[in-house]
Parts: C-alpha cells; structure tokens; sequence
C-alpha cells in the first residue's frame, strides 16, 4: 500500500499537518515517535497559545490536538521512524517495529531539542523554577531575579527579553567572552539590569518543593564557589533539531536544521515538507509550528493534486 501522506512526528505541526492533510481527503498516517507530543509534553501552564484565555496544561493541549486529528480519521501510529529512502517518486521509510512504509508524500515535523547542563537538579526543577524558552515561559517571573546560562545568541536573546519583565537577570557565561553576534552583545552589555558573570559554571540549582531559590556556581579561574538568589533559571546552550535520519537526503543548515524553500514548506526532494522546529531556528514557538504544519499539508495537497494522485 501507499499512503498518500505520511507525517513523521507529533506536536503541534505533527497534528496540524495532520487534521489539514486528513480534512483534504488525504487519509495520513501519523508516526508519533518516542516523545507523542513533543516538547509542549514537559511544559505545565501554556498560556501564550491563541484560544486559550485561561491557559491550559502542554499535555492536555496536547491531547486535545491529537483527538481533533483522530476525529478527522488520521491514523496516529505509536512508533519511531529509524530510516528514510527519498531517492524515488514512492518515499521509504522504516519504523522501529520493523514496518516498510511506502508514501508518495511526507511531511516531516520531528522537532528539536533543548540541549540541556545535565544537572540533576536541573530535571527536579523543571517546569517549577527551570526553562529552556524565556518567550514560553518569563511572564510567570516578572518582578522576579532570574538566571540566564549560556554565551551564544539564544542566551543572549533570552537574556534581553527577560529584562523587560524581570528587575535583576544574571547571565552565567563558561567563557571570558560572549559567542553571540556583536549586536546582541552590545545589547546585553548595555542592559543596566544584566549582570554578567563571566568565567562561570553551574554546580546545581537549589530550592524547595515550591520552585527554585538560587544557584550555585563556581567561577572556573578562582575555584571559588557562590550562590546567587533567583527564581528562574533559564538554560540557553542551544537547541539540537531532530533530524538525524535525513542527513543523507534532506539539505540541512550547519546546525542540523533542515532546509525549505523561502515562503513554504518545500525540501530540496520532491514530495517530502518540513515543518516545525526541525526547519525553524529562529522562533521556536508551538503557535509557529503549527502555522507551518499547516503550510505543509497545503504543500503536500498541490503537490498530490499536480501529480494527479488525488
């Protein structure tokens, strides 16, 4: 058999894609992966999602958005794609399970990954004090002292909005010097309510059942050792996109995020979108990411309405 449309990846542009593709008569077939949901699965309030005034859970909007693509009759699969063929018109792909799925158009929305310290205390915290999205998650520390770790862009950036809503934000930097665009260091620097503590690592994040009550770092010349009281604690080291499996056929940017055509979905193989925040670096967000999961099932409708297959 082949699918008309196979979506590889769940979350907001997995589903998206699906109830669009399912609601064109395209009958997808869902592949969820390990993590159904994607990153929405670890985040409690969400409250910056259109049509929501009193916010709801990640996990139940979640769950809300697969019942409305089961509702449409997709076919949400519980399994992982391990394995892509896009060298012909009919597109290959395995699942985990051993399966051979054949499908003359895929729509990828596998996601990235917040890269993380690797802290204990780092997963004791999450979602009670610990983030990886300043944009998602801030509002709930306005008129709060706050961290920032990392010395790229995103920290950088992260950094900047927080000190629109925040009174004191520390931004813990490995390095004597910041990796970010010269632009965005200016900024930083010219924060009066930045601090920059530089040659810094975290040791741990401490706090009680409530949420996080400060960090404790080591200054990586002296040795020495100090805890800095805050709120929040915002990991900024970057964001690693699922995508592994198509490196041999997807072009891809140099740091793994898949590459589309300006204005649309389109990969550089013909039949195969990309939606999401596999192909997104910039914003991150699951209002974003919907919006192009459903950019990549209009995508994926033209291309089968022009191949006549539909």
């Amino acid at each position: 058999m082949i699918h008309n449309c196979v979506i590889v990846g769940s979350g907001p542009a997995g589903y998206t894609a699906a109830i669009y593709a399912a609601r064109a008569n395209m009958a997808p077939v869902l592949y969820t992966g390990h993590e159904p949901g994607g990153q929405l699965m670890i985040t409690t309030d969400v409250e910056n999602f259109p049509g929501y005034p009193d916010g709801i859970m990640g996990p139940e909007m979640m769950a809300d958005l697969r019942k409305q693509a089961e509702r449409f009759d997709t076919k949400i699969v519980s399994d992982m794609i391990t394995k892509v063929d896009f060298s012909g018109p009919v597109h290959k792909l395995w699942s985990e399970s051993g399966e051979e799925i054949h499908a003359h158009s895929v729509i990828i929305s596998t996601g990235a990954s917040a890269k993380w310290l690797g802290l204990e205390s780092e997963q004791k915290f999450m979602n009670i004090g610990v983030s990886a999205c300043a944009v998602c998650d801030g509002f709930f520390f306005r008129g709060m002292e706050v961290a920032v770790v990392g010395g790229g862009d995103s920290a950088a950036e992260e950094a900047s909005y927080l000190s629109k809503l925040c009174p004191k934000v520390h931004l813990l930097v490995r390095r004597d010097e910041l990796r970010a665009s010269k632009i965005m260091q200016e900024r930083v620097i010219k924060a009066e309510n930045i601090e920059i503590h530089w040659n810094t690592s975290t040791q741990e994040i401490f706090g009680t059942d409530e949420g996080v009550e400060g960090v404790r770092v080591i200054n990586n010349i002296t040795k020495e050792t100090s805890e800095i009281p805050v709120k929040g604690f915002f990991v900024a080291i970057g964001h690693t996109p699922n995508t592994k499996i198509f490196d041999d056929w997807l072009d891809q940017d140099d740091t793994g995020y898949l590459k589309v055509t300006p204005g649309s979905t389109l990969t550089n193989r013909e039949g195969v979108f990309a939606s999401g925040d596999a192909q997104d670096r910039i914003y991150r967000q699951a209002i974003t990411a919907a919006g192009t999961g459903c950019m990549a099932a209009l995508d994926a409708e033209r291309y089968l309405t022009e191949k006549g297959i539909i």
